[in-house]
């Protein structure tokens, strides 16, 4: 192995290492939200009732309005049957709900995986980074990102659809072009090296107004 290969083989190591720890922060941050509204829970519970001892019904409305809304920022979306999964696309989802970006999940994984969940971890995570990105160059009503993800007979299927700004993307040769800085382009390599040391499947499409990835992964 050359000199070169090395040094990109190394980069892109460094690369990967520091997305799994952000990855693991945002999951971290996540649930430090759920166990932050689990501990006031007693508070509201007993706020509600000094409002229901007064007899003030539009208080415990608004009370009950003001948590659902709360809430509904730390709510775990996707139960998929996969753990990690689950921590990765719910981070994921409120990052990109967090920008304004609307995110339509459709997720079931019945099965014990094959697939490491480190490299589930790099798979995902760099698939929705991606997707966000993307999207945030569009105006707030048109920013969608589609996720669909089962099995489909022994192997894991991950769909990964985002509108774009501007015309089709230019394919150079097997990825397309990116606007984004080098991680960007680390990130798309991983993911290809993952998915061909799993004997996988990818596709790219790039059509006017939308990017889709289309994975396939092997789990026997």
């Amino acid at each position: 192995m050359g000199l070169f290969s090395k040094k990109i083989n190394k980069q892109i190591e460094d690369y990967q290492h520091e997305l799994i720890e952000t990855h693991y922060k945002e999951v971290d941050n996540m649930y430090r939200q759920i166990r932050g509204w689990r501990h006031d829970y007693r508070n509201h519970i007993q706020t509600m009732k000094a409002y229901a001892a007064k007899g003030d019904l539009e208080a415990i409305k608004n009370y009950l309005d003001l948590l659902d809304e709360d809430l509904t920022t730390v709510d775990t979306v996707i139960k998929t049957g996969n753990p990690m999964t689950d921590a990765i696309l719910n981070s994921k989802i409120s990052l990109a709900s967090a920008r304004g970006i609307k995110v339509v999940a459709d997720a079931h994984i019945p099965v014990k995986l094959k697939s490491s969940e480190i490299d589930l971890c790099c798979i995902i995570g760099n698939l929705f980074d991606n997707a966000i990105e993307a999207s945030m160059k569009l105006p707030k009503e048109q920013r969608v990102i589609r996720v669909y993800m089962d099995m489909k007979n022994t192997q894991l299927y991950i769909s990964f659809t985002n509108f774009t700004a501007g015309k089709k993307m230019k394919k150079e040769g097997k990825l397309f072009r990116s606007t984004k800085g080098e991680g960007h382009g680390f990130g798309l390599v991983r993911i290809d090296a993952i998915v061909e040391r799993l004997d996988g499947y990818i596709s790219r499409n790039s059509e006017d107004g939308a990017f889709t990835t289309e994975i396939l992964l092997p789990q026997i």
